[in-house]
């Protein structure tokens, strides 16, 4: 299974676009990635993805450990068709005690060496219905006249003289006759067009016995044991389906998650559960051992290292590696692992910097993915995170590119602030993050626009829609930022618990819409004067 590279939900650029360069950059290295998105894609990355034609990465919901993530064992199946005894052999053979039973790739049954016993001991020893070619190797014999291939009839084993047989008429067209060289049963078995003649002792039978045979459609076959031998294994010449347990089979989908099968397993008396894909195909047999070291799955994380800004099932994944340019979160790894975290603009110009150490080439797409994800995080090199490492990388990738660049972003920009047809819900969660400062849970909403006026023709809903977040999630602030790229600040729409936070902070008589200049970072600008006024209050 290939590892995962992700950004933080509710995706934005320089998340997506970073995910993607690092699995490209991390498969030229060797590894076998792949680039996932927690969330849908804003319409800035969408005009990003299209414009330089870059499929957005596969969306997954979780990295919880699923069954598919076990070393669960590949036990062979067999087919319906197979006998009791070719299944016997076979379980004893590979010694393993629950055999799935396989058609056209899909599992029908199961049998265990309990079903097989007690099928010794209750079956019907008089009822055949197999496959002739498949009983002749079962029982060591040889097709003398075969006419049809499947068998099925009332089995009699001759032990009465010719004339009894022949007055009480008890031979018919479905009767099947075990018998040794008494060709006297034997022409009579033929004459009343019997289903099948097992001769023990390995007799042959002249030749026009079996022509006779053949014409009347009566199959022959002889076998290398005697009468009695014989008749003790031909009821394991059945189908394997006429003992396999077939209703209400406890099997477990490939996809279902571990927490959600385990109460179900150990309240469960089965030793082994097949393993089935979500269209019934089998895959194997798992066991609860198979629960006690589970594979877990592999990532990577960008643009993130927070557990509430990331996947579901975190703290079940394996984390390889972190790339990042927010603060220090709450994350934490069992071993060492390569953690890179700078402050600069984006996560991309760090995803630059790393290509350019290994010496491995940047193509056009990457370039162009590298170079939207700095101008969407630095607004065009403006935000007051810029650095010089993020102009830097934006001249170099410009040379690959040759841009106009004040024109790309802001079609860019267009493209990706345009607030038509989306609900308040979409606005307010289209870039949220909640975080944690000093105990007290933060959550931020920031949208980038060149469309104040739609905000503000429905700021009293965003008011009240904001306050019901306040209510449901318990935060301390709830705040929505929307960032006029244009003016280069911010308005707020915002609901505290305590009064005066947003006077403290940003230091100007708070109301619902107030603009602060120059605000544009929720990192290095809102989360830091938030953090100060809830000490300053506390």
């Amino acid at each position: 299974m290939s590892d995962y590279i992700f950004g933080h939900k509710n995706p934005d650029t320089d998340s997506i676009t970073s995910a993607i360069a690092l699995s490209k950059l991390k498969n030229k290295l060797g590894h076998d990635t792949v680039a996932c998105r927690l969330g849908d894609i804003n319409k800035e990355t969408k005009y990003v993805l299209n414009h330089f034609k870059v499929d957005k990465p596969i969306f997954i919901e979780n990295v919880k450990t699923q069954i598919k993530d076990l070393n669960y064992d590949e036990v062979m199946s067999i087919d319906p068709k197979h006998s009791i005894l070719y299944a016997y052999k076979l379980m004893e053979e590979k010694k393993i005690r629950t055999l799935p039973i396989v058609k056209d790739n899909k599992l029908i049954g199961i049998v265990t060496m309990k079903d097989i016993a007690m099928g010794l001991i209750n079956g019907n020893y008089y009822k055949l219905k197999t496959g002739l070619t498949d009983m002749a190797s079962d029982l060591k014999g040889k097709v003398l006249v075969k006419s049809e291939d499947e068998i099925e009839g009332r089995i009699y084993v001759i032990s009465y003289f010719y004339k009894t047989i022949k007055k009480d008429k008890f031979l018919d067209e479905n009767s099947i006759i075990i018998v040794g060289d008494r060709y006297d049963i034997i022409k009579h078995a033929i004459d009343s067009k019997v289903k099948l003649i097992i001769i023990t002792g390995d007799n042959d039978l002249p030749e026009k016995y079996l022509k006779k045979a053949a014409k009347n459609n009566v199959n022959i076959i002889s076998v290398n044991m005697d009468t009695y031998t014989t008749s003790k294994l031909i009821n394991q010449c059945n189908y394997i389906s006429s003992i396999m347990k077939d209703n209400n089979i406890v099997k477990f989908y490939e996809g279902e998650y571990l927490d959600d099968i385990r109460e179900k397993i150990i309240t469960n008396k089965h030793s082994y559960y097949p393993v089935v894909t979500k269209d019934n195909k089998y895959l194997g047999f798992m066991s609860r051992r198979h629960m006690l070291k589970p594979n877990k799955k592999k990532v990577y994380l960008v643009d993130h290292n927070e557990y509430t800004q990331s996947a579901l099932g975190l703290e079940e994944a394996e984390i390889l590696e972190i790339i990042d340019h927010h603060k220090l979160g709450d994350i934490k790894t069992d071993t060492p692992i390569n953690f890179r975290n700078n402050p600069v603009g984006s996560t991309c110009t760090i995803l630059y910097n790393m290509y350019r150490e290994l010496n491995i080439d940047i193509d056009y797409r990457i370039a162009g993915l590298l170079i939207s994800g700095i101008i969407s995080d630095t607004l065009l090199l403006k935000s007051p995170t810029t650095t010089f490492y993020d102009k830097n990388a934006v001249n170099e990738l410009n040379k690959i590119l040759n841009l106009d660049i004040e024109k790309y972003a802001m079609d860019m920009f267009k493209a990706g602030t345009s607030l038509e047809g989306q609900s308040i819900d979409e606005i307010f969660y289209k870039d949220f993050k909640e975080f944690n400062i000093n105990g007290n849970k933060i959550g931020i909403g920031q949208v980038f626009t060149l469309d104040i006026e739609d905000v503000f023709n429905r700021k009293e809903k965003f008011i009240e829609f904001i306050k019901k977040i306040q209510q449901d999630k318990d935060y301390e602030v709830t705040l929505l930022l929307i960032t006029d790229i244009m003016k280069e600040g911010s308005y707020l729409i915002y609901k505290c618990v305590k009064e005066g936070i947003m006077e403290t902070a940003f230091n100007k008589e708070a109301m619902q819409g107030m603009f602060v200049e120059g605000v544009v970072s929720r990192k290095k600008q809102v989360i830091p004067k938030i953090s100060d006024a809830l000490k300053i209050l506390k």
